[in-house]
Formats: structure tokens, C-alpha cells, sequence
């Protein structure tokens, strides 16, 4: 599939080479792009296509008060997409717009992201975008600059592998813990060079926001590249959202041709039986550093897991469940959206979270925001002791005001779990939306199998 939707898009270049490839959609934020447009008008350029370009502020919005952006270059780099993208006649979800929030939930959820597309992103989560039978990918700066241009991007193409998830995912077991799994068994570089497509009956019970998880986090496991064949699933969530396309039966039956013919025909096949998975917890300071909730911890291998251990304050032998939490937070482009947030909505329905755990609740989006408070989840949450945010990135990454404490454990929903990821010396882990929400209410984690049976 992947090596079609390539050939698709070439406009130059051999085969074994560098090739250059035509971009349907560009997703700036206000990281990324301020030194592109500076670019453009160095050198008297004009964005080729606006109209295959959408903007958002995401990274560096406050979620307490989005209008009250109290960080210097926080502020400056908001105002200066701001002015960008009216210079340059590029659509913006402002702040307190209903399109705005994370590029990665917005993208899929108005519409602007369908199969067969080659989709990018100054921000290395891209491959989310995979999801729904298309290419996506993170760019660099440097590259921003020459998308918008051009509408072009030279790439090497990569080799192909099959990840084949088969078998039923036990209770308390999620899309979450796939990806987890995958990589806290092949660890973080076992994707480099490749373009990963996921596939079996797993998958295909899968939905959409489900496999948007796992396609996230496939940058964690060392490719640039995951994506999903197209199916019903696919189809039903594209209609009717704002941007989908208007003859969307013609769109359907192109979209149908989107597939692997034979599985001989990946490089490599990874095997995964989704019923033994267990729900996973990090415990170190790389995705690769995962284990099951009742797994021990492992010992001492080499100076990264040393520092590892350093730095994380836990020592080998311990399990999940002997980690302090004092923070939970539940949001991100990995895991903020509405059927996450009616996941941990369910489980803290009428409990208080443990009296010493700070909890903040962050909405991928506005829409996703207004859809949970129309459904009461806001209270649910409010009830339960959590802070009920504005959507944003948030403390997914220490780059806006919501930073977990240093040495403070945060259970998280987010995708990296790396030193200072979420704040100078906090200490992440990494772990699916319901194992966040009862580690919320006990104040560590606990085997959610035993509970969901």
C-alpha cells in the first residue's frame, strides 16, 4: 500500500534515489514555521498553495486562560503565525476558534485528512495521519519552508514492514498498550528505514481514534512512516465533516484501491498475538523503557538504563504499582480525544482522585472540548478533583505553562517520556487512558485487569 501511495505522488527522481514528491496537505503550528515564511520573503516567494495549507496554535497555548499568554516568546510566536498566515492567505484556527487544537486531532477531525494523501508537518507526530491510508510525516524547518514553496518534498523512500496484530485485546488492554508493547519489545530504533503498516483482525476492529493512537507512536519506534488501510471504519469517519471531499462516493472507490496485495511483499513482518498483551507502564526515560503493569522492572544492563534509573528515582525489581504518582495528566495528540476522555470520564465517574495527585484534564480540540461538555464529562472530571482545561498540547511537552513538578511521577497519556519532557526533573510514564485514570484515583498504578475482568 505504502509503496502506491508513493508512486501516486512522485514528481521526480529514480527509483533508489532521493525522489520528489507532490504534498496534498501542509499542518503549520507556531513553532515551526516563523523562520519558513521568514524564508519566503527573503527570497520574494509566495506560498504556492494556500489552499492546501491549514495553521493552528497548539504548542505554546495556556490551557488555564488561552487569551492570557503571560511567556514572551510564547506570545511572539502565537502573533507571528497570526500575521503569517494573513500575509500569506493561509486558513488559521486562532485561538477560541472552533477548529483550533492539536494539529494532529484538528487535521482528522475536520475532514482535512483523508486516504491517499501525503500529508506533513513540522512536528514529528505526523505519522498520526497515517491512520486513514496515507502518508504523513514530520518535516524540519528548513523543509516547511520548501513544501510551501513548491508544494514539493524530496524523500528517500523507505523499506516496508508489516507489523501483523492478531487475536483479542483482553479486558483492560487498549490500542495504547499495542504500540507500548511493540516497542518495549523491539525497541526504539526497530522501524528505522522503514514505513510500518499495521495489520489483522486487531486492526481492523480498531476505530479510528484508536488507530490514530498507535500510528502516533510509531516515530517512537524509530520510523518515520505507519499507516492503516483504508476500510468501512475509514470511510464512515470521513463523512460529513467540514473539509471531506464532495463527491466522496467517487473519493470512496479511489480510496478502496489502497492496499497491500500480498504480505509477501514487505521486507520485513513483525508478529504480534494482541491476547497475551498486558496494560503497560514506562518506567524509564524512553518508550523502549515499558513493561507490563506486573512485570518487574529490569536490572541494570548498560550506563542508559543506569542513568535511566538515576534519574527516574526507581531502582530494578520494583513493578508499576510501587511508583508514586503525584500527577496525572490525560490529553495530547496521542490521547486527546473524545473517546479517550469517555474512557477515564467512565472510570472516574463518582470517585475522587487520591487527595495528593494533581490532575489536568486537556482536550485535543475545541470541537472535542464542547462534545465532552455536552455529553457532562467536564463535571464527571470536575467532580473527581481534576482540572478542566482548554484544549492545547499542554504538558505533553514543557514548552507552555502546564510543567509537571521536578521529581514529581506523572502518569501520562502523552507519547514520550523523555528527561525534562514535561518539565525540568519531572518524571514521566507513559500508560493507556484508563490506566492513567485509576492510577489518578489510587495514587499509583494498578493491574486495571483486575477491575475491568
Amino acid at each position: 500500500m505504502f509503496d502506491k501511495l508513493w508512486q501516486r505522488h512522485v514528481v521526480a527522481g529514480k527509483p533508489g534515489e532521493p525522489q520528489l514528491l507532490y504534498v496534498d496537505l501542509q499542518l503549520i503550528h507556531e513553532v515551526t514555521s516563523p523562520q519558513a515564511f521568514e524564508g519566503l520573503r527573503e527570497n520574494h516567494r509566495q506560498v504556492r498553495r494556500p489552499d492546501k495549507t491549514f495553521a493552528t496554535l497548539d504548542h505554546n497555548v495556556p490551557t488555564a486562560d488561552i487569551f492570557n499568554i503571560q511567556d514572551v516568546i510564547s506570545r511572539k510566536q502565537i502573533q507571528t503565525l497570526e500575521k503569517n498566515t494573513k500575509e500569506f492567505g493561509i486558513r488559521l484556527a486562532d485561538l477560541g476558534d472552533e477548529d483550533q487544537g492539536i494539529v494532529h486531532v484538528i487535521g482528522p477531525e475536520l475532514g482535512l485528512t483523508h486516504p491517499g494523501m501525503v500529508i506533513v508537518c513540522g512536528d514529528s507526530h505526523t505519522a498520526t495521519h497515517g491512520a486513514f491510508g496515507s502518508i504523513g510525516f514530520g518535516i524540519g524547518t528548513s523543509e516547511v519552508e520548501h513544501v510551501l514553496a513548491t508544494q514539493t518534498i524530496w524523500q528517500q523512500k523507505p523499506k516496508n514492514m508489516g507489523v501483523h496484530v492478531h487475536g483479542q485485546l483482553p479486558k483492560g488492554v487498549y490500542a495504547k498498550d499495542i504500540i507500548l508493547g511493540l516497542i518495549a519489545r523491539e525497541g526504539v530504533a526497530f522501524g528505522t528505514g522503514y514505513a510500518i503498516e499495521y495489520y489483522g483482525d486487531t486492526i481492523e476492529r480498531l476505530s479510528m481514534e484508536e488507530r490514530m493512537s498507535i500510528c502516533n507512536m510509531t516515530i517512537e519506534g524509530g520510523a518515520k512512516y505507519g499507516c492503516i488501510q483504508p476500510d468501512q471504519t475509514t470511510f464512515d469517519y470521513v463523512k460529513g465533516r467540514k473539509y471531506t471531499p464532495k463527491d466522496l462516493d467517487a473519493a470512496i472507490a479511489n480510496w478502496r484501491t489502497l492496499f497491500t496485495d500480498s504480505t509477501a511483499d514487505f521486507d520485513t513482518i513483525i508478529d504480534i498475538d494482541a491476547s497475551q498483551l498486558a496494560p503497560m507502564v514506562s518506567w524509564g526515560t524512553n518508550p523502549g523503557m515499558t513493561v507490563a503493569v506486573d512485570e518487574a522492572f529490569p536490572p541494570v544492563s548498560d550506563e542508559n538504563t543506569r542513568k535511566a534509573y538515576d534519574y527516574i528515582d526507581l531502582k530494578p525489581g520494583q513493578t508499576a504499582p510501587e511508583i508514586p504518582i503525584e500527577y496525572a495528566f490525560f490529553g495530547s495528540c496521542t490521547n486527546g480525544r473524545l473517546s479517550d476522555l469517555q474512557v477515564e470520564a467512565a472510570i472516574l465517574k463518582g470517585h475522587q482522585i487520591d487527595p495528593k495527585v494533581t490532575a489536568l484534564v486537556v482536550p485535543g480540540s475545541r470541537r472535542v472540548k464542547l462534545a465532552a461538555e455536552a455529553l457532562g464529562l467536564d463535571k464527571i472530571f470536575k467532580d473527581a478533583g481534576c482540572d478542566w482545561r482548554e484544549p492545547g498540547c499542554s504538558a505533553c511537552l514543557a514548552m507552555n505553562p502546564d510543567k509537571v513538578p521536578a521529581g514529581v511521577h506523572c502518569a501520562s497519556t502523552t507519547n514520550r517520556n523523555f528527561e525534562g519532557r514535561q518539565g525540568a526533573g519531572a518524571r514521566t510514564h507513559l500508560a493507556s487512558p484508563a490506566m492513567v485514570a485509576y492510577a489518578a484515583l489510587n495514587g499509583h498504578f494498578i493491574d486495571i485487569r483486575k477491575v475491568e475482568a
